[in-house]
């Protein structure tokens, strides 16, 4: 450990106060202190310093329970989150997200509160988890209705103008059929026609029933976005019946939550955040689902930071691609695509016929829908 790190660590156990002693964070230990603040300065209770502050009170850095579970889940090591969590349940009492069905009852949904609930239902007794699933279903209702559009969007048909439809559409409309049809009821005394009969085109549906789709997403902690986007996502392809989609969640091993999959919200409460990570045993329970390779489209969604051997998830990665199989990593699947990953591993991948992204769920259905036409 170099000497920096060694400082950062004792400011951070003695808190504010000791810049001249230990220097001055980084910025993401700025943060960390920040969070250990929320929780460790209520030892000191009213009256006295708080780890550096005035003893104007207890202001907690503006932090909301929500974000700071969120926060120490990104910042610190599994074992360190399991005795934060610890301290503040059992010693100061912070308890009300995960013992409170009341307040999760009250709470307003919002994605900070969902990521928050995924990273503490472990905790929970079944009445909270049953409130706290209400709460997440209410967010991820709204963020399908959002995601839908762009997904359906892409799978749209062109039009057939040789078929009729059922379906009456305005920008399906045959004005030239309609009023030809219709000329019969032309009314000569008003000088118009008679609509009795509208007609439509229908539209083309995308030749993609024999196309499989098998998702595979790393349930680490810090894939959480992706994690909620990829259920959605899998969820409105599953819907649409259009393709024959496989969805499975992965670390040390792998879950298959396909049955869950027109379910997002049973999917995400089945994930287990957290825990190590096997790219490579999850590629091949995927390579085992495939049914016609040059059908399938296999996306992996991951930050590439590989904790079993590499050589056997590039192995993996090799015979997909050399098979036929369309092969699509992705660093990143949530609204703002903007990833954090191993760039090494995926360059390997690349080379290997890999294609490498990071795409919102809209970005995804029009990639996947191009593939699917040629």
């Amino acid at each position: 450990m170099s000497e920096s790190n060694r400082q950062a660590r004792w400011r951070l156990v003695m808190g504010a106060g000791s810049e001249q002693l230990c220097g001055g964070l980084g910025q993401e230990d700025e943060q960390r202190e920040r969070c250990l603040s929320f929780l460790y300065d209520r030892e000191y209770g009213q009256g006295r310093n708080v780890r550096g502050k005035s003893a104007g009170g207890l202001e907690e850095s503006n932090l909301t329970v929500p974000d700071w579970i969120n926060h120490v889940h990104e910042l610190f090591p599994r074992r360190t989150i399991e005795r934060l969590e610890k301290d503040a349940l059992e010693r100061y009492q912070i308890d009300e997200l995960v013992t409170n069905a009341e307040v999760l009852a009250r709470a307003q949904p919002n994605a900070t509160l969902l990521k928050a609930v995924l990273r503490t239902k472990h905790l929970m007794n079944q009445e909270v988890l049953k409130a706290a699933q209400h709460l997440v279903r209410q967010v991820v209702d709204e963020l399908m209705k959002i995601l839908a559009v762009d997904v359906r969007n892409a799978f749209q048909g062109s039009l057939d103008r040789r078929n009729r439809s059922q379906l009456k559409i305005a920008k399906n409309f045959d004005i030239h059929t309609t009023l030809r049809r219709n000329l019969k009821h032309y009314q000569a005394d008003h000088k118009r026609i008679l609509i009795e009969t509208p007609f439509f085109y229908s539209r083309v549906r995308r030749q993609v029933d024999r196309w499989q789709l098998i998702v595979l997403v790393d349930e680490s902690g810090s894939m959480i976005d992706s994690i909620i986007h990829s259920a959605v996502t899998a969820a409105i392809f599953y819907a649409m019946k259009m393709m024959k989609v496989h969805l499975c969640v992965f670390d040390t091993s792998v879950v298959d939550l396909t049955e869950q999959c027109i379910d997002p919200v049973e999917t995400l409460m089945k994930v287990q955040l957290g825990g190590g990570t096997d790219i490579g045993q999850a590629l091949a329970y995927g390579s085992e689902l495939v049914e016609n390779p040059r059908r399938t489209i296999v996306v992996l969604i991951t930050d590439f930071f590989e904790g079993a051997p590499v050589e056997r998830l590039l192995s993996v990665a090799r015979r997909l691609v050399e098979s036929g199989v369309t092969c699509l990593g992705l660093a990143a699947l949530d609204g703002q695509a903007k990833p954090t990953y191993d760039e090494l591993l995926a360059a390997r991948l690349v080379q290997m016929g890999w294609h490498v992204a990071a795409m919102t769920p809209g970005e995804l259905a029009n990639w996947v829908a191009e593939k699917v036409r040629k």
